[in-house]
């Protein structure tokens, strides 16, 4: 079956729902979810959107803060451009229905309540109590369901991406996209696509990411031939709520932010060890500091204390938070909330320009999924939405200008006829499991030479299998994201490899320096046969 569109977009992030918004001006869409609308990284997102809205804050200290956490690895045009143009974006969201919490004491005119997080020097954080990410879905997607001209298909799994070659170009056509409630597959035709999946860090065994965040963008880019950057810089949040009743609900790190401590067990702090801010450092700093820490003590936990701070306004900041550590037997106005680091967010992604598009024609990437640059080594805490906003209006601008130039051509339906066998389901599940292990293992918060190389023979020899199941096997959610995730964990592997030195996610103890000279740069994989890193054309500034 074919389904001609004018914008197709895949996901249902803030970035997708976002740029959907935007590019219904400029012709038909047709919006894809793998789940429910609202399912994605963006609605389980707490702490907020750094934007500048204080008048005593400057765009030159939190462009400042971006590139220290980033360890000076960020794209200096994308950062302008994120920092600079945020505020106004943020007063988009606020007229597309969001409710941000305000304050009384905030300065005017905007009187936001803007809260502080790990590596700003300033209050910045514009948030919805402690539920940013799901507050900005509810608001995006009832705009999306008012609006005749964009169509939502929910529980669809994108395949692989539809391209052809003109002259020395990838020109993108659409997608492959597998309904999973009938088995069908449907075959979108578009002038433009838009990958909007977010996250990979179900690649890990333990992650704050819900199921769906299985790295099916970039594996579905690199395999169209689109080049993929920095994706050895996996974000571990530090502070994930270590309870089996609770598994992997994340403690936004603006607790931090408004006064919590991080201790050990005995009661002692740490952070004052390994950073000027202490438990304010940024948050590659203190997931390595708690990694060091339960390897010399051999605890299962460190704790976070907020018992000091004043109940009321605990519960009136972190009702969600608050209800949820109630709810497994934690008061955390009275107790130490137990805590350990999980994988959360992906720095790199598919490599786009200031615009979002992707080194393949046609074919744009925004949110987590991509990688503009704007957060180098390591992600300054609540860049992340501003980054989806700030770029999903860019690129639908782009699209705009270019939409009406653009031709539907031919395309072929996909070879259904080819998958007929069935996959084993214990198999894949089993073969999930074992690369998720694998990289929670090897290729976790600190890295070694050593590690790296076991994990890239055990991942290969999984990708491998998966490719084989893929060939014949009966297509499900399940077969689709297995192969997802050996792309992307293999990915990750390799470009962790390339980089010898450490800095920013990226710590190597083999490799314990950063190398400037070296290594200042983007990694890039492009799939060209030999599946190996290609150097950045140009040193990030």
């Amino acid at each position: 079956m074919i389904i001609d569109v004018d914008v197709l977009v895949i996901g249902t992030g803030i970035a997708g729902l976002s740029f959907a918004l935007r590019a219904a001006e400029s012709g038909r869409v047709a919006v894809v979810t793998k789940k429910s609308d609202t399912e994605s990284n963006t609605n389980y997102a707490q702490g907020g959107i750094a934007v500048v809205m204080d008048p005593n804050d400057t765009f030159e200290s939190h462009i400042r803060d971006t590139h220290v956490a980033g360890a000076f690895l960020c794209h200096e045009d994308a950062v302008d451009i994120l920092v600079k143009e945020g505020p106004d974006r943020v007063r988009e969201l606020i007229d597309f229905g969001v409710r941000f919490t305000h304050s009384p004491e905030s300065p005017e005119p905007c009187r936001l309540d803007l809260g502080r997080e790990g590596g700003h020097s300033r209050r910045r954080i514009v948030h919805a109590a402690d539920l940013t990410g799901r507050e900005i879905e509810r608001a995006l997607v009832a705009r999306i369901k008012a609006d005749y001209r964009i169509r939502v298909s929910e529980h669809d799994h994108g395949i692989d991406l539809i391209t052809e070659r003109v002259g020395d170009k990838i020109v993108c056509r659409g997608a492959h996209v597998l309904d999973s409630e009938t088995g069908d597959v449907m075959s979108f035709r578009a002038k433009v696509t838009m990958l909007a999946t977010g996250g990979s860090s179900r690649v890990y065994l333990h992650t704050t990411n819900p199921e769906i965040a299985t790295g099916d963008g970039v594996a579905m880019a690199y395999r169209a031939g689109a080049k993929i950057a920095n994706m050895e810089f996996i974000q571990f949040h530090p502070t994930t709520l270590y309870h089996a009743g609770a598994r992997s609900f994340l403690i936004s790190e603006a607790v931090r932010g408004e006064g919590g401590i991080l201790r050990l067990k005995s009661g002692e702090t740490f952070m004052e060890n390994y950073h000027d801010m202490g438990c304010l450092a940024p948050r590659d700093v203190v997931a390595r500091a708690i990694d060091a820490e339960l390897k010399k003590s051999g605890d299962e936990c460190v704790y976070l204390d907020v018992t000091h701070l004043d109940p009321d306004k605990v519960r009136e900041h972190f009702p969600h938070i608050y209800q949820t550590c109630l709810s497994v037997g934690i008061d955390i106005t009275k107790e130490w909330i137990p805590i350990v680091p999980a994988a959360h967010y992906t720095c790199g992604g598919v490599l786009t320009d200031i615009n979002g598009r992707t080194s393949i024609e046609n074919l744009y990437a925004c949110g987590e999924v991509g990688c503009t640059g704007v957060h180098g080594a390591n992600r300054l805490a609540s860049n992340s939405l501003l980054e989806a906003v700030v770029f999903t209006r860019r690129a639908a601008t782009d699209v705009d200008r270019r939409i009406n130039s653009i031709e539907l051509v031919d395309v072929d339906e996909y070879p259904a006829g080819e998958h007929t066998r069935s996959a084993s389901e214990d198999e894949i599940a089993e073969l999930t499991t074992q690369i998720q292990t694998v990289m929670w293992k090897y290729v976790g918060i600190v890295r070694t030479n050593e590690r790296l190389a076991r994990a890239h023979d055990m991942v290969s020899e999984i990708r491998t299998r998966a490719e084989e199941l893929y060939s014949y096997g009966k297509l499900s959610p399940q077969l689709l994201e297995l192969r997802n995730i050996a792309q992307v964990a293999e990915l990750i592997i390799l470009s962790a490899q390339w980089r010898k030195e450490s800095r920013g996610l990226q710590y190597n103890l083999d490799y314990p320096n950063i190398d400037d000279a070296h290594f200042k740069r983007d990694t890039l994989l492009v799939k060209n046969g030999q599946d190996l890193p290609e150097m950045a054309a140009q040193y990030a500034k």
